[in-house]
């Protein structure tokens, strides 16, 4: 395991904390083209489904392998490295990460990052892009198919990108994103089994339409269910949760308790044994080989003092201590200004 380290943030400003944020009437302008896609993509999946009957097993194994690459990309990198900057990642892996985030038809990395440090900054405010507060529906895909709020549109303005908007791979993504994504979301999986194995063209090019539908709910999943269902162990005041059979099929992104509270973790999850959370096994092979470094981790005194003060009290893996060494009702005198600092970080 790489040291934990931790960085001096800088607190944020007042007047872009959350509770900055006024709720305001909105009125939905439905995007019908992204209506169309969606219907299509679905309708293309469910075709997909069935056409499994009659697919040679290596397309199933293959289209398994190339969602866990697409979820790599997406975890490890978007995610993690670029929108948290929780670790640091050298040339190859970056360019690695940035292949594997083009094969999941989610936006370029730029835009992606964007829209989610505007949800941490303004979690369930008008300038949350998929805020909760509107329903299921809406944090889950609707937000797709609307045009955004016009907060969402003011407040992604203030928000810093130039660590990416720097970054050549990321200049490169987005200046070939249409290229690159056509290429690595329906072309190339549907051309290896049909190059590789004489699979039928058909039969490859919609199951790669299924899992691409698979996996984008289940992205989806992190922003709707995991903002209203499961546990909350770190902070039970806000809407982020705990759902441990999420965390598997999104490799290890689940706990959105923990993430919300910590956002700064690589981990994005308290567990020790992290069978379940493929992208930090990732990026643990990648420390060791040298191609990722400085990544950043909480202490397990704060993970547990943080659950004593403000979780709902349950203890999903044994972490609270059985004795009398912690108090409840830990109050914030006991943290280090950097772990406070730390803490309100996106």
């Amino acid at each position: 395991m790489a040291p934990n380290i931790k960085e001096d943030i800088p607190l944020p400003k007042e007047e872009d904390k959350p509770s900055a944020v006024e709720k305001k009437p909105w009125n939905y302008q439905i995007v019908y083209i992204n209506v169309l896609i969606f219907a299509y993509w679905h309708i293309g999946g469910l075709y997909g489904l069935y056409l499994c009957l009659d697919a040679k097993w290596p397309t199933i194994l293959f289209n398994v392998f190339y969602y866990i690459l697409g979820g790599w990309g997406v975890t490890a990198g978007t995610h993690r490295l670029w929108s948290h900057r929780a670790y640091k990642a050298k040339l190859p892996l970056e360019i690695l990460l940035m292949l594997f985030q083009s094969s999941t038809a989610q936006t370029s990395v730029i835009h992606w990052c964007r829209d989610h440090r505007c949800h941490h900054k303004f979690c369930d405010t008008d300038a949350d892009p998929h805020d909760s507060t509107k329903g299921m529906f809406f944090s889950h895909m609707g937000w797709l198919m609307v045009r955004r709020h016009p907060d969402v549109i003011k407040k992604g303005k203030t928000i810093d990108m130039s660590d990416l908007t720097s970054n050549p791979v990321l200049h490169f993504q987005l200046k070939y994103y249409v290229y690159l994504s056509v290429f690595f979301t329906f072309l190339l999986p549907a051309l290896v089994p049909y190059y590789f194995w004489a699979e039928s063209f058909t039969i490859a090019y919609h199951i790669s339409l299924l899992r691409l539908v698979i996996f984008s709910h289940v992205t989806f999943c992190i922003n709707s269910a995991a903002h209203k269902y499961g546990y909350k162990p770190y902070d039970k005041n806000i809407t982020p949760t705990q759902i441990p059979a999420l965390s598997f099929a999104a490799l290890g992104e689940g706990y959105h308790n923990y993430h919300h509270v910590f956002p700064y973790d690589y981990k994005t999850a308290e567990l020790g044994n992290n069978f379940m959370n493929l992208a930090t096994n990732l990026i643990d092979f990648m420390a060791w080989i040298g191609w990722a470094y400085d990544l950043k981790s909480v202490s397990e005194d704060m993970v547990v003092k943080k659950m004593m003060k403000t979780g709902d009290g349950t203890d999903l893996w044994g972490r609270l201590p059985e004795n009398d060494d912690y108090i409840w009702g830990w109050g914030d005198q006991d943290m280090s200004e950097e772990d406070k600092k730390a803490l309100l970080h996106f």
